[in-house]
């Protein structure tokens, strides 16, 4: 038997033109006045800004406004939403776009009620203690922010990329209209696929006692996400295939596929610092990482990466674990390459040298004071020869 704990208390409206309901929906959670917060040039091109904000006028509800949001979100720009929405009086934040979005508004929701600096809060120098109350329009499956009491912001001082979760990181309501997401590029389209799967991943690789039921619901999400990406991948526009990877994301990050606290994480912890010195996309990141690190910790739980093989992607039993462990790492390869992901760093254009992927190591150790991983424990040297798998 596994003892866990389950809570997902966010509202989800999900469906064409759900973005219409924003007005009703903040009115009643309180609001008085808004600030609407997104990304860069996409919200005004699809015209979701300009429809959300006609919805808040029409509702007589103040608002305003605050863009610029970058992929892998800047303490800076939170910092800058902290002061504006203190100065404006704001009582609640509503965000459109995606996981970097929405972290960045979760963030500034915090900074607004918690005293001091905010990068303590996530250094774990300092706890939560309450939150201004926040809302989504997702515009991107990924992340699945939407459901999670996680937020990730990037401190360009150093360039350290660092996590936090608590009970206040949960929205209020998302919105989920798959419409919004068919104006992505595909790649980010992809990216955002992968992410999803990275995200069930992590709690299905446990060494903890299994649940069934949660295994079949992890293995069926990753499953549907897989044969949906494809269908993208020769008809992005297809709305079918949108929200089931759209649903897929926030059940990949609710909890409902596994216990998040008794899951892995290793990998997002190597793609958080790769992301933060470079930039890169997080998806892909996580893509051009997984195949090092499932080959370099496989041999603790073979039998668990041997199921994964076959009813995840479905290769054939080999002669024992291990070899139908290391045919279904090569196939998810062979399924990252297809959508157009990377399977090492190089391909993301980054040629690591050997004092780069130290610093990685350090970084990712919290400077030798922690190790990383739950289905096998990573320490700084374990951590430095997964870098170096990955580079090529």
């Amino acid at each position: 038997m596994i003892n866990f704990s389950y809570h997902a208390p966010t509202k989800i409206i999900f469906g064409e033109d759900s973005e219409l309901q924003c007005a009703q929906l903040l009115r009643e959670c309180g609001a008085h006045k808004v600030l609407v917060h997104y990304g860069g040039s996409s919200a005004l091109r699809s015209g979701l800004l300009h429809r959300v904000c006609q919805c808040l006028q029409d509702a007589r509800l103040p608002y305003v406004t605050l863009g610029g949001v970058k992929p892998n979100p800047r303490l800076s720009k939170v910092k800058e939403g902290i002061a504006l929405a203190k100065e404006e009086e704001v009582d609640f934040i509503l965000a459109l776009g995606g996981g970097s979005v929405l972290d960045s508004a979760k963030a500034i929701a915090y900074g607004c009620v918690n005293e001091g600096d905010l990068w303590d809060y996530y250094t774990r120098k300092k706890t939560i203690t309450g939150s201004l109350p926040v809302g989504t329009i997702a515009t991107i499956a990924a992340a699945g922010s939407e459901m999670s009491n996680s937020s990730v912001i990037t401190n360009e001082e150093g360039w350290l990329k660092r996590g936090l979760s608590t009970p206040y990181g949960y929205c209020r309501f998302a919105i989920l209209n798959p419409s919004l997401t068919a104006t992505l590029p595909l790649y980010q389209t992809m990216s955002g696929c992968t992410d999803i799967l990275m995200h069930t991943m992590e709690r299905y690789f446990t060494n903890e006692p299994a649940m069934e039921l949660t295994d079949e619901i992890a293995e069926a999400l990753m499953r549907t996400v897989m044969k949906h990406a494809r269908i993208l991948l020769h008809k992005p526009q297809d709305l079918a295939s949108r929200s089931e990877i759209l649903w897929a994301s926030e059940l990949s990050h609710n909890g409902v596929s596994g216990d998040r606290t008794l899951g892995d994480w290793a990998c997002h912890q190597l793609e958080h610092e790769l992301s933060g010195m470079f930039d890169v996309a997080h998806g892909a990141g996580l893509a051009a990482i997984w195949a090092s690190w499932a080959r370099s910790v496989m041999d603790v739980n073979p039998k668990r990466f041997a199921q994964y093989a076959k009813n995840v992607m479905q290769v054939a039993e080999g002669k024992d674990d291990t070899e139908t462990a290391l045919a279904g790492i090569a196939a998810t390869e062979s399924f990252f390459k297809e959508i157009g992901m990377p399977t090492c760093i190089r391909e993301l254009g980054i040629s690591l040298s050997d004092a780069q992927i130290d610093e990685l190591s350090e970084k990712c150790t919290f400077f030798h004071t922690r190790t990383i991983g739950g289905f096998k424990k990573l320490d700084y040297e374990d951590i430095r020869q997964i870098y170096r798998k990955a580079r090529s």
